[in-house]
């Protein structure tokens, strides 16, 4: 039992079942116990690689994303540019490395990580060294003025909240301890949802769960009332679905998948991104919102085969394959791919009827309204 599991276990024993939400918001983040406050999880040596881990392309296109994204909203100067939860900074760096030509850019650009867990700060001022940067713990803190902001699997990492049809109605899923004192999933009954959830819900078949995430909405909602009173645009790459069914909660321990009751506080936890409940929240602030499209057709757009085909001419045989692996591993449709799997929403100021790497027939329309 992880030192994180005994402390869960006696908070539940003492006060009861907990919500999905706040075991995860504990197993991730919990001050001196969670495990993005107390270890490395990316790389190889830790239990995932992100997209701009596994090729400098990701970051660099992404960062031609925001300077032409800027470019179309009149060159504002000075901007924020910010990203929500940078990792390791990789990402930023790339990205400041590709737009370092682009006239005007770096002049305007204001570069404010988003990001709470002091390690990680440490690790991203080591990282882009190079540059100035700024951080604040919440998007609320951002500078004021227009924003160009960027996140890469940063929502699935929320928590999330989980409920379920079950014949007495809807009822909620908790943690809770079986009758040998261990953590172990229940249901608290009588559970209550905004109006369009319960009613999606309760015309689900018996059995049907449904996932929310209220501080991913509350986010969205933020970044698209932000964008339409001041300007900018935000892109949101991560894994996940277009609204739906199902249980999507996840833990990855040591590279592999694993029981997401068994190692609290030493696996990552995520769940599938629902977007479009994001582009709703969005929507509903202010903002207009593109998407969501394939992370491989995002990236195909971008130039990302015209980028692969310059680092390969330049390199020696073995690089130049793995130029070509990382250039499938991003942006292919298979299974162990994330062309597909991984999704791509753009919320951008009213004004802007066109968004770079989105077609305007990829503007967001809830069809399930």
């Amino acid at each position: 039992m992880t030192a994180l599991a005994q402390t869960l276990t006696r908070q539940i024993a003492l006060t009861g079942p907990i919500t999905v939400a706040d075991y995860m918001e504990q197993c991730l983040f919990h001050p001196t116990l969670g495990y993005y406050t107390t270890r490395e999880p990316f790389g190889a040596t830790g239990d995932f690689v992100t997209a701009p881990e596994i090729s400098q392309m990701f970051g660099e296109l992404l960062g031609l994303w925001a300077a032409e994204t800027w470019l179309r909203l009149g060159s504002p100067s000075p901007f924020v540019l910010a990203e929500l939860g940078p990792g390791r900074g990789t990402m930023m760096a790339d990205m400041l490395r590709a737009t370092a030509r682009v006239p005007g850019f770096h002049a305007a650009a204001w570069v404010v990580l988003v990001e709470a867990s002091p390690r990680l700060r440490a690790k991203q001022a080591e990282t882009l060294s190079a540059h100035s940067v700024e951080w604040v713990e919440r998007i609320e803190a951002l500078p004021p003025g227009p924003l160009i902001a960027l996140a890469n699997e940063f929502v699935d990492a929320l928590p999330i909240r989980q409920f379920l049809r079950v014949p007495e109605g809807i009822a909620e899923r908790m943690v809770g301890l079986d009758d040998r004192g261990r953590l172990a999933f229940g249901l608290r009954p009588g559970a209550r949802l905004d109006a369009r959830a319960e009613t999606r819900l309760a015309a689900a078949p018996p059995g049907a769960l449904i996932e929310i995430c209220p501080l991913g909405l509350s986010i969205a909602e933020k970044l698209g009332a932000r964008i339409a009173a001041s300007g900018g645009a935000a892109l949101l790459v991560d894994y996940g679905h277009a609204g739906g069914f199902g249980d999507t909660l996840q833990a990855l321990y040591r590279h592999a998948y694993d029981d997401v009751l068994a190692h609290p506080g030493e696996a990552d936890l995520t769940a599938h991104v629902d977007f479009a409940a994001l582009a709703r929240a969005a929507r509903g602030a202010g903002a207009r919102v593109f998407g969501p499209i394939g992370q491989g057709a995002l990236l195909e757009r971008l130039g990302l085969d015209e980028r692969a085909f310059r680092l390969k001419r330049a390199a020696n045989e073995a690089d130049r394959e793995m130029v070509e692996t990382a250039r499938l591993r991003l942006a292919g449709p298979d299974e162990g791919q994330m062309g597909a799997l991984f999704k791509a929403l753009a919320l951008v100021h009213p004004a802007l009827d066109m968004v770079a790497g989105f077609a305007p027939s990829e503007a967001f329309e809830d069809i399930s309204a």
